[in-house]
């Protein structure tokens, strides 16, 4: 009864992280190598689970957001900056959500100035006009339609067996002296822990009211969802790996060429599921960025913020909510922008970002003062900083030490 009682926000961020920047990036590994990036998924999910647990800890603990911590922690100059960082990274990647959007629903004979502009009001009208608590409803009902890329995954039958193999063992080590292969590597670990995240998360469990009690069920809620959206994510691998790798379809444009190319391959069925979880999660993480990114620049800056707010109540938090919608949407409609570019772009400077929130992360939950008896843990902290430290190598390696092939 616990559990369902605080279930909710980390279910729905981590599952929000399988965006349509995030299904791009997942099919385009899948396509271009194969089975080879499957061996990510279980140090992904164990880092993932490590850092969404540190977040909720301390939202729970302290009762106030991540951007309100550094504010208080590191000063104002150093959080104004990582904000105007997270208001460009974060833009990025809600144009790539309304990308997804047009991409999937023109899929079924929908035009782009008909799709973008309906779900952008549909987006901004269900957040307004809502409470944090049947946001949460409809976040979880989308969260479970996820299940549809498991379907497609099946219906592609892959090769279980290699599969299996590639998630357990890493590749030949010459691979990573290839900047494409790194960049994509770089490119999956920046979809699937997303500096967004934090900032949602700890400020979702602060708003729902989950304290230091909750906090064993609030935790078991960020296992579960951890553990799912990577399960979703190494489906998505699979499914384009069974089909477009193995028929030498090395290159997709966005989630919605991967759902047109898996028909002929994988039957009509795979395509549709493919086609349905594609705009399901593009319209879920075009609800959610722009939250988060309210979220985190509201708490930052000292204004008020809250989905149970009323307008006149929150104006700074609901008028960048609108402008970043109005903006992403916008920018889809405009002609001959290159979106493939922008959205792949958006998911590798998340991964170069991630490191300076980490690191920020890491300097406040390991303070007593402020955690008490909740501080880290050294297996936390190990695991923490060796992603916080990969991630800056592997960054470095890819822009200054590697030969494009």
């Amino acid at each position: 009864m616990m559990f369902l009682a605080v279930v909710g926000p980390g279910f729905i961020t981590a599952n929000v992280d399988n965006d349509a920047g995030g299904i791009w990036t997942y099919s385009q590994a899948g396509a271009q190598f194969g089975y080879g990036l499957l061996w990510t998924m279980i140090p992904m999910t164990l880092a993932l689970i490590v850092v969404q647990e540190m977040t909720a800890r301390m939202g729970a603990v302290t009762g106030k957001g991540l951007s309100d911590l550094i504010r208080e922690e590191f000063g104002f100059r150093i959080t104004f900056l990582l904000m105007v960082g997270l208001i460009l990274t974060n833009f990025g990647n809600v144009v790539a959500e309304f990308a997804g959007i047009a991409g999937s629903l023109a899929l079924f004979g929908i035009p782009i100035w008909a799709s973008v502009p309906v779900c952008a009001a549909l987006v901004w009208i269900i957040v307004v006009k809502g409470s944090y608590k049947s946001m949460e409803k409809v976040f979880l009902v989308a969260s479970f339609i996820y299940l549809a890329y498991i379907l497609a995954g099946v219906l592609a039958h892959p090769n279980w067996k290699a599969a299996g193999m590639a998630t357990l063992v890493p590749p030949n080590i010459h691979l990573f002296r290839s900047s494409s292969y790194l960049y994509m590597v770089i490119g999956v670990i920046g979809t699937t822990i997303a500096p967004w995240m934090q900032f949602y998360l700890q400020s979702s469990v602060v708003e729902k009211g989950i304290n230091e009690k909750q906090y064993g069920a609030s935790r078991l809620d960020v296992i579960v969802g951890c553990i799912f959206t990577d399960v979703v994510a190494w489906f998505i691998v699979v499914a384009c790996a069974a089909t477009l790798f193995v028929h030498g379809h090395y290159d997709v444009k966005d989630g919605a060429e991967a759902a047109q190319s898996l028909r002929p391959l994988a039957g009509n069925y795979a395509y549709i599921l493919f086609s349905v979880g594609l705009f399901n999660a593009s319209l879920f993480a075009a609800s959610i960025l722009p939250i988060s990114t309210a979220y985190a620049v509201c708490e930052g800056l000292g204004f008020e913020s809250g989905l149970d707010k009323k307008f006149s109540e929150a104006p700074f938090f609901y008028w960048l909510y609108t402008g970043l919608i109005v903006a992403g949407a916008g920018v889809i409609l405009w002609p001959h922008l290159p979106l493939v570019k922008i959205t792949i772009l958006s998911q590798v400077v998340n991964g170069a970002v991630l490191p300076f929130v980490l690191i920020a992360m890491l300097l406040l939950i390991n303070k007593r003062e402020l955690m008490g008896r909740h501080i880290n843990s050294h297996f936390f902290n190990i695991v923490a900083w060796l992603a916080t430290i990969i991630m800056i190598v592997l960054t470095l390696t890819m822009l200054f030490g590697t030969n494009a092939s």
